[in-house]
């Protein structure tokens, strides 16, 4: 670690806060800023050039933003290579970047691939001064300034949030009480389908509230926009754009979708900006909907009135709406908005300038090859712009050109946009994270834009929180009843006399319920030797308003599941390859991400659980069929892979995630968490269209270290006595739901899966 001294700010500092009436006005608390659109509200007195050192470096690797909060820097970055990489989150002196503390995160399960972390940032809430992250592996996590963690949710298995390659994660959005997640879920049920939702949780509790689905079903990439938030007409909106390649609109407290725009063919991951509380500008940098050109810098009329549509799908905007569009590209790299100029970096690594008003260009310039995620941020009238090859530019922009005042080498590649807070600014690499003092001799600061928030009206309906719960048999859960008017604002914390009863939504493909009821004090009871199953359930207060909650109720080890109950009543038509139509039956309705993955066919004469052609987006799935926070515990269960020498599908089951997974191609059985970070394996060749039997488990030592057996033999023989493979690893998972993993390249080869149980370890 190098240190510098930093400059004395004088008393102008001091006196700008006490007129602004903000302790922190010019805390960076998001990655985009205290105006949502990467502009500093800091002004400086005698501002001079970035020393070519910097005060201090810390020895951790990012490619996404610094936060800074009283006095802190919270940096999500990674460190180490293979099997020792782990992300971490970093909290630093701002002043001296010493270490305050620091927390390890473990990936697991995960798509990343080559090292592509912490493409992201982390978020404070001034509030409760709270730090909010979700992981690389969606583990959605809550600490306290100090360190100390407040909740851990892991997203993948209990919501089903899903990972992807480019390992794109993005930001929390803080929104009053909520904290927003923005991401690909592949719940149950209803919300099974893979789609792009928002999650709105209780910042306080991590419990969710609501949640929205206002683009299109399936989305065709990964999205990690973060949304932009304001009032309008009466209510708090985020707009955001989507892994379906639309810009949408959805209401912030409660999640009602208002209204969405098609501008791509796949998904967009750039946030989007808001013009003079009338315009929205967006980008992106795949084919448009409307024309066969690759990108599109686009501004359009925000609606004035939000009315919600009876029909999400339907709840489209004239394309009239639009109001200029420039064929510019990003792939990530979101607009900077200063007065009536955008300032643009496009995948070329050429900054455009372009008037807001008309879609003019104003100039360009060319500051380097390429350009992937990083956006610039604009401070007391300069530009600061880091570049993926690993360097940082800062420009004064002016009417016609902007003149380079400055390029400073940083070892690394630069992903991430930079931060800025008193006078300092942060940037990352994929090397090394740094700080550099902006010379001065005062700083003035502007105050933040109070948020305009409405007064409740009128009680509409009811809000429940939890929306969404897990009951393991013989517990119970107890739920906040509050009423909220048709904007999503409160009106009462706690709603008394309401009368329970048990709900089916009138679009619910698999009309089921809950093994659960109410009790007389008003909770959720789960008896002991109540039947897995999933459902919602309707309150109704003596208003006559309501709400809905929905849950599933899920036994404790021992579990076993052979598929013979379901009745097969579902056609599936002939498919793209030519396979013939056939009867199927939707999977158990409790199970994460199973919908349009997999289905209960017929195999041999028995019903089994086998993989779904039905989208080829999804030819590698992951299912889990009970909570995160078991342990310790065997799967077994017999496989399937149709096919022949040449072509055949990968089975594996996810015990306390770890993957063990035969992969019939290779003619292998791998034990991994993320491939990139553990991966062992041994050769064994499966034969396709024959039955076997695989068998794992998990053992954790009082050290922490654990070792993963896996068996496999052919089904019917007798079981071997050794473990096939043997992995031991020096920090184990300590926990983690049971799943089942599937691969048919390109839905050529069904898998199969049958006579499922999950035992205590003896």
């Amino acid at each position: 670690m190098h240190h510098r001294p930093r400059p004395s700010f004088g008393r102008l500092f001091a006196a700008a806060l006490a007129l602004t009436g903000f302790t922190h006005a010019n805390d960076w608390t998001n990655w985009r800023g205290p105006l949502q659109n990467g502009v500093s509200l800091e002004h400086y007195t005698d501002a001079g050039k970035l020393a070519d050192t910097p005060a201090w470096t810390y020895a951790a690797r990012g490619r996404g933003t610094p936060v800074i909060f009283d006095g802190k820097v919270i940096l999500w970055g990674y460190k180490g290579e293979t099997t020792d990489l782990v992300e971490l989150l970093t909290c630093l002196d701002a002043k001296t970047g010493k270490k305050i503390w620091e927390h390890e995160i473990a990936d697991y399960l995960s798509d990343s691939i080559y090292n592509r972390y912490s493409i992201g940032a982390p978020t404070v809430d001034p509030e409760t001064k709270r730090i909010y992250l979700v992981s690389n592996a969606g583990v959605f996590l809550c600490y306290e300034l100090d360190g100390t963690k407040v909740f851990e949710i892991p997203l993948m298995e209990e919501f089903g949030r899903m990972t992807f390659p480019n390992a794109r994660v993005g930001s929390p959005v803080i929104e009053g009480e909520f904290v927003l997640t923005h991401f690909i879920y592949s719940n149950w049920g209803a919300d099974g389908p893979a789609a792009d939702r928002i999650y709105g949780f209780d910042k306080k509790t991590g419990e969710l509230v609501w949640w929205s689905r206002p683009g299109v079903v399936p989305p065709v990439d990964s999205s990690f926009s973060t949304p932009v938030l304001e009032t309008r007409d009466g209510k708090r909106v985020a707009y955001y754009a989507t892994g379906c390649g639309h810009i949408v609109c959805v209401n912030a407290r409660n999640g009602k979708a208002y209204w969405k725009m098609p501008i791509c063919k796949n998904g967009v991951n750039a946030s989007v900006v808001i013009h003079k509380g009338n315009k929205l500008i967006a980008i992106h940098g795949d084919e448009n909907v409307d024309s066969t050109e690759k990108g599109r810098l686009v501004c359009i009329k925000l609606p004035e009135k939000l009315n919600e549509p009876t029909d999400v799908e339907s709840a489209v905007l004239e394309p009239s709406v639009e109001l200029w569009r420039l064929p510019l590209s990003a792939t990530s790299s979101s607009p900077v908005v200063v007065g009536d100029v955008v300032y643009q970096m496009t995948d070329g690594a050429e900054l455009y300038a372009i008037n807001a008003e008309t879609g003019a260009e104003l100039w360009k310039k060319k500051l380097s090859n390429a350009n992937l995620h990083s956006s610039p941020i604009y401070v007391d009238g300069l530009l600061y712009c880091p570049m993926m090859e690993g360097k940082l530019v800062v420009l004064k922009p002016g009417e016609k050109d902007a003149e380079i005042v400055q390029e400073i080498k940083l070892d690394g590649d630069c992903l991430g946009a930079p931060s800025v807070c008193d006078g300092q600014l942060y940037v990352t690499t994929t090397k090394q994270f740094y700080c550099f003092p902006i010379p001065n001799s005062g700083i003035k600061v502007d105050a933040v834009p109070v948020a305009d928030i409405p007064k409740a009206g009128k009680p509409a309906a009811l809000q429940i929180i939890p929306a969404e719960t897990v009951i393991m048999t013989g517990d119970k859960q107890v739920f906040r009843i509050r009423s909220v008017d048709a904007n999503g604002f409160v009106v009462s914390e706690d709603v008394k006399g309401v009368k329970w009863e048990s709900f089916i939504p009138p679009t619910a493909k698999v009309k089921a319920t809950m093994d659960a009821k109410f009790n007389e004090a008003g909770e959720l009871e789960v008896a002991s030797d109540a039947k897995v199953s999933a459902g919602a359930f309707k309150a109704t207060a003596p208003s006559g308003i309501t709400g809905t909650i929905r849950g599933r109720a899920l036994k404790n080890l021992p579990i076993t599941q052979d598929f013979e109950s379901y009745t097969l009543t579902e056609e599936f038509p002939v498919d793209p390859q030519n396979n013939p139509a056939y009867k199927f039956a939707y999977p158990p309705l409790p199970w994460i991400g199973a919908r349009f993955k997999f289905q209960v066919m017929e195999k041999d004469g028995s019903k089994v659980f086998g993989k779904s052609f039905d989208r080829l987006l999804f030819q590698r799935a992951s299912v889990f069929f009970a909570p995160s926070h078991l342990k310790n515990y065997t799967m077994q269960a017999d496989v399937l892979t149709e096919g022949n020498a040449r072509s055949k599908a990968d089975i594996g089951l996810i015990n306390q995630r770890y993957l063990v997974c035969l992969r019939g191609n290779a003619g292998k059985l791998e034990v991994s968490s993320n491939p990139e970070r553990l991966k062992q394996e041994v050769a064994y060749k499966l034969t396709a269209n024959k039955w076997y039997t695989l068998k794992c488990r998990v053992d954790v030592a009082a050290d922490g270290s654990g070792v993963v057996q896996a068996k496999a033999w052919e089904k019917g023989a007798a079981e071997p006595d050794a473990w096939t493979i043997e992995v031991k690893v020096p920090r184990a998972h300590t926990n983690g739901s049971p799943g089942i993993f599937g691969f048919t390249p390109l839905n050529q080869k069904r898998m199969y899966l049958d006579n499922l149980s999950v035992t205590p370890n003896n």
